[in-house]
């Protein structure tokens, strides 16, 4: 039995070695690619950490200023400074920081159009493109997926070798524990992979959609107090930094680079994708041409849709919560129960 698992193994590590020396240079371009904006996502959020620690920490002086930065933590510039040295280094061509584990999915989607053009291909990039725009969606789905089709492969065969020792030291049970137990953890952690991307694009959207009464309102009122629509939308976009506004001030700047009303507010409402933000956008450009008077009255026919809304939605979150809390509530009284229950019935057998 154990001479079949190691075979199997033997014949999984080989397989993953040969596609691993098929990898050509475009291959390491785009991973490479993949891992610099990742690399500057990371500063971003760094950068974002550490202004709003400032702007807490402009609120305190003296000994309470020194308790305050110790509870916030040190700035992340050194931090910063590597992942800018690793950047460019992966800029001159310097690959050491780019792991090789997923390489030989890269392989597989280029030489196997079933895999590369496939329908889960296609799935996580319809949720790249909402998380990573029209620019990046591309390359960050041929990451994503290359590590959910090579992982496997590397990973089961590490687990039967695992398994094929312990099996040859007369551990059956064991053996098969970790080959059993190990491929599923595996496979558990493929799917983690992209159920990851699902939860984030749903994530997104719950949070676009509880941005959009502020939206609409900031909009509403600058347009009816005589601001023009592009300029209200412009104020609007770079008023906050939450996702909404970010697509907002993305639509912004096509705007300034002349690309057509049309074509800017339909990939806003691509990159959105919530009924609320395809409503607006809509709204916007069946009304481009009739001035502010008409589309300051439905904004703010939009603004109060969107309030009311938003109402019911957090009536609905908090009969959820109180349905979920059930559960914890009645363990919770039985537990009391139990601890009033015991000294009486001690007493009783005391009596």
């Amino acid at each position: 039995m154990h001479i079949v698992i190691l075979v199997i193994a033997t014949l999984l590590i080989i397989a993953w070695l040969v596609l691993l020396c098929r990898v050509n240079r475009e291959d390491w371009v785009q991973a490479a690619y993949v891992k610099v904006f990742d690399n500057l996502a990371v500063i971003d959020k760094l950068r974002v950490r550490d202004n709003q620690i400032e702007e807490r920490l402009s609120g305190y002086s003296g000994f309470a200023l020194f308790i305050v930065r110790f509870v916030s933590g040190s700035d992340s510039s050194k931090k910063i400074q590597k992942l800018e040295r690793d950047i460019e280094g992966l800029r001159k061509g310097e690959l050491r920081s780019v792991s090789v584990f997923a390489m030989p999915g890269y392989v597989l989607q280029r030489e196997f159009d079933a895999i590369g053009k496939g329908e889960l291909h296609k799935t996580i990039l319809s949720k790249c493109f909402e998380l990573y725009g029209n620019k990046h969606a591309a390359n960050k789905t041929r990451h994503l997926f290359a590590r959910i089709l090579s992982f496997p492969v590397i990973g089961v065969s590490i687990t039967m070798m695992l398994g094929v020792i312990f099996l040859g030291m007369d551990s059956t049970s064991v053996g098969m524990g970790i080959i059993g137990i190990g491929t599923l953890l595996v496979l558990v952690l493929v799917y983690a992979m992209y159920d990851e991307v699902s939860d984030q694009v749903r994530k997104r959207r719950n949070s676009i959609i509880r941005q959009f009464p502020n939206v609409v309102s900031k909009l509403a009122l600058l347009v009816t107090s005589g601001m023009i629509m592009d300029r209200a939308w412009k104020e609007t976009a770079y008023s906050q930094e939450t996702e909404l506004y970010q697509e907002m001030r993305k639509t912004s700047k096509e705007l300034d680079n002349l690309v057509s009303p049309e074509s800017a507010y339909s990939n806003f409402i691509n990159r959105c994708n919530t009924k609320e933000s395809a409503k607006l956008a809509s709204a916007i450009m069946q009304n481009l041409s009739k001035g502010n008077a008409e589309i300051g009255s439905l904004l703010k026919d939009m603004a109060r849709e969107a309030w009311q809304e938003r109402r019911h939605t957090a009536k609905r979150d908090a009969e959820k919560a109180n349905s979920r809390l059930m559960i914890p509530t009645m363990l919770l009284f039985l537990a009391i129960l139990v601890m009033l229950m015991v000294p009486v019935a001690m007493n009783f057998s005391g009596i």
